[in-house]
């Protein structure tokens, strides 16, 4: 059995509301065991005798979808992963400032958030193993210039970004 981290988007927020009891049944449901959620914002631990991401990814979008009625964004990854994305943070933690972790799930966007232009006296990003490590003020998360980009439509469907005490939350 592999240990799977799904990150869900937009989930109890912008009027997608999902109990976490329903969230952890439907993935029960699916086949999976151990199922936990942290947090009530769509994360989701559990295991499977399933070693294909892309196959959990896409059953756990289309049941989503299915069950509670909304275009659903699954990000999964085994837990070693987002354990080893989370330990190698490049940024200093300080108070005020947001660290995040965004998942990124196409190369080719991957790529194309790097090239945005930002000040550097404000946000810091960095590339690492499929994800972008972003270091930014609070209150400026949707002002900054990575900020505005990541907030664009078309991102929906490729990205998802967990600040790291809930990532630390999420691996327990």
């Amino acid at each position: 059995m592999a240990e799977y981290v799904a990150l869900l988007r937009g989930i109890n927020v912008g009027g997608i509301r999902i109990p976490m009891a329903d969230l952890r049944a439907l993935v029960t449901e699916l086949g999976h065991a151990d199922v936990s959620t942290v947090l009530a914002s769509g994360n989701v631990r559990f295991t499977s005798d399933s070693d294909d991401v892309a196959a959990l990814r896409s059953q756990l979008e289309s049941a989503l979808s299915d069950r509670f009625g909304y275009d659903a964004f699954a990000f999964v990854h085994r837990r070693d992963h987002v354990a080893a994305v989370t330990d190698a943070y490049p940024f200093t933690e300080r108070d005020g400032v947001h660290a995040y972790v965004v998942f990124v799930a196409d190369p080719d966007v991957l790529d194309g958030l790097l090239a945005v232009e930002i000040d550097a006296e404000i946000e810091s990003v960095e590339r690492g193993d499929g994800v972008v490590y972003w270091s930014v003020p609070q209150k400026q998360t949707l002002t900054s210039a990575f900020g505005k980009e990541l907030g664009k439509p078309g991102y929906k469907a490729t990205t998802t970004n967990r600040n790291l005490r809930t990532l630390r939350k999420i691996l327990g």
